[in-house]
């Protein structure tokens, strides 16, 4: 329901039917004298919150608390993937079995490749390099058991980001977008992490309620619950701002008596920053 509540984000602008989702996680650091259920290593605690955001509406479909020590890869088991869905990984959840089952549920994926893959070019399409596109080609994976994992074809597309001065590497299956639609894809998924560091913000541990598990979590979804419902509200009355936007303002008007639609669309707010606003910034490292 809240992403078709959700209005459009005006950031996106590729021309595409499915909805995009971008998987990511952040370990939410705590200290294990006073959160001992936590255990992480020796002398640090903590858990880790993965989220699958939807781009287009900039909110999260799907949320997960795990102990700080899972590895990203096994969360996407948990995950539904929607046909004609696109969902867009960075390169610590790159594998193939994973990546594969998305293939068979007829959705797909943008992943960063790692450095380490062999890939068997078939052929080629034209790329423009002017526009960062290096190349393009369509092929298998190399190796006795990778090829097993996922023996169908795969796109991979190597990219050079000028404003970082950084060559890339993407996998897909999806053939029908261009290669710098494929690139943009990618780009958009720094939304989740931007979405992320707003949660831990949230979250400084000496405001924590409770030290037990179900107290942090309580904490944590109250958080992104918060979330959603700025989100809808911003749908509802059709505010012309971003949800950060209009958390900022939200959190310095709190004791404020003028009409919440008044409060936001108010001029002397129209200098008010996004949060991390330089965050979206890409930084491919």
């Amino acid at each position: 329901m809240a992403k078709q509540s959700s209005i459009a984000d005006h950031d996106f602008q590729l021309n595409i039917d499915g909805n995009v989702y971008a998987f990511d996680s952040t370990t939410i650091d705590l200290c294990l004298s006073v959160f001992w259920w936590a255990e992480f290593r020796k002398t640090k605690g903590g858990i880790k919150l993965h989220i699958l955001y939807v781009i287009k509406t900039s909110i999260p479909s799907f949320i997960h608390i795990s102990s700080a020590s899972v590895h990203d890869v096994n969360v996407m088991d948990f995950l539904h993937y929607e046909p004609g869905g696109y969902y867009i990984f960075d390169r610590a959840y790159i594998d193939y079995n994973r990546l594969f089952k998305i293939h068979k549920n007829s959705a797909f994926f943008v992943a960063r490749a790692k450095d380490n893959i062999k890939f068997r070019r078939m052929y080629s399409n034209k790329v423009c390099k002017e526009n960062g596109v290096l190349l393009d080609q369509i092929g298998k994976l190399k190796g006795f058991y990778v090829s097993k994992k996922y023996p169908e074809k795969l796109r991979y597309i190597k990219f050079f980001d000028e404003e970082t001065n950084n060559e890339l590497e993407f996998l897909s299956n999806n053939f029908d977008l261009t290669s710098e639609e494929i690139a943009k894809l990618y780009k958009y998924r720094l939304k989740v992490e931007l979405f992320l560091k707003w949660i831990k913000q949230h979250l400084k541990i000496k405001s924590f309620w409770g030290t037990s598990l179900n107290a942090v979590k309580i904490q944590i979804y109250s958080a992104i619950i918060a979330y959603c419902l700025v989100a809808l509200v911003r749908n509802k009355l059709k505010i012309d701002r971003s949800t950060y936007e209009i958390l900022q303002i939200l959190s310095i008007s709190l004791l404020d008596k003028t009409p919440i639609k008044e409060l936001l669309t108010n001029q002397n707010y129209k200098d008010v920053k996004e949060l991390y606003g330089n965050q979206l910034k890409i930084n491919w490292n």
